[in-house]
């Protein structure tokens, strides 16, 4: 249930022009995958907390020699300064570096649909009219104050913010700001912005414990859900960092930005750990090939994907 407490609209696709846009909620305690993470069992967690289960299937292409060869030419691509060691930073960063080709091919894919007039941008307008056509005129509802006019306002807001060279048009880059704000720093105050809008329902400038939880429960005259209770104290502990009851703009910043918590060094450490043979806190070539199956099955090569491309190598 934690995965619907954060709040954040994501850019509208194409399905959602035609009906009310979900909210879109994820947030940075969920974990990578929803697997047990247990590698005395399996691998199941690091094969699923990047591409999920159909995508991890691409592993099963690979025989075990052809991955250990195509793994050792990645190595050397993640031991940057060529020291013939792969330090936990390195993997951090090539963790980070394929989590953003995910978002960069998820973009190409996605491009067509909003550069209509082909010319290798995405203008306001082309964005505007493919995501909401007419429905900005549609009257807001009276059950709960939606508007796709307001939407469309805050989406202009923000791809103003990606438009770092203010031409009214979005590269590849800037699209990609847009519509994954929380994975570039220079958006992280809009995703702040945007989060405290959609929780701070009394309009007071902070989020208290009730508009947090009540966020996504808000059934009076029912039993609360355990998760309730749980994330009552979640908000109390981690949350209220100074204790007064409420979230303020910084520390909602903390939750949302992932200040506190870097999924990406989690897993890097996971890795070395693991694979470090002699506990030097480093990984050699041969340590990471003598535990190729984790690897292949973990976000340091995009769960095999990396392996299966011809362009890697």
């Amino acid at each position: 249930m934690e995965l619907q407490l954060f709040v954040m609209y994501c850019a509208l696709c194409m399905v959602y022009a035609i009906s009310k846009p979900i909210k879109d909620r994820f947030n940075p305690d969920e974990p990578l995958s929803n697997r047990e993470h247990d590698d005395r069992e399996n691998f199941d967690y690091d094969h699923e907390a990047f591409l999920g289960q159909e995508e991890a299937k691409t592993f099963d292409q690979l025989t075990p020699e052809e991955s250990k060869e195509r793994l050792g030419m990645l190595v050397e691509r993640i031991d940057e300064d060529k020291d013939g060691f792969v330090t936990t930073e390195e993997m951090r960063k090539w963790i980070k570096d394929m989590q953003k080709r995910w978002i960069y091919e998820n973009i190409d894919h996605q491009w067509k649909t909003y550069d209509l007039n082909g010319d290798d941008v995405v203008s306001w307008e082309e964005y505007k009219n493919m995501s909401y056509g007419d429905l900005v005129d549609e009257p807001d509802s009276n059950d709960d104050g939606f508007s796709y006019r307001k939407m469309m306002l805050r989406d202009k807001r923000r791809f103003k913010l990606a438009d770092l060279d203010g031409d009214q048009n979005a590269n590849k880059e800037e699209l990609a700001a847009f519509i994954h704000p929380e994975n570039f720093d220079h958006m992280h105050d809009i995703v702040v912005v945007e989060t405290m809008e959609d929780m701070d329902i009394n309009g007071d400038g902070v989020i208290d414990l009730q508009e947090y939880v009540g966020d996504t429960y808000s059934q009076e005259g029912t039993a609360a859900p355990s998760w309730v209770k749980t994330e009552s104290e979640k908000f109390t502990a981690l949350r209220d960092k100074n204790k007064d009851g409420k979230m303020d703009k910084e520390e909602t910043r903390a939750w949302v930005t992932h200040s506190d918590y870097d999924h990406a060094m989690t897993e890097a450490k996971h890795l070395v750990n693991e694979a470090d043979a002699n506990k030097d806190g480093r990984l050699t070539k041969a340590e990471i090939l003598d535990k190729y199956d984790l690897f292949v099955g973990s976000q340091a090569t995009a769960f095999g994907k990396a392996l299966t491309r011809h362009d890697e190598f």
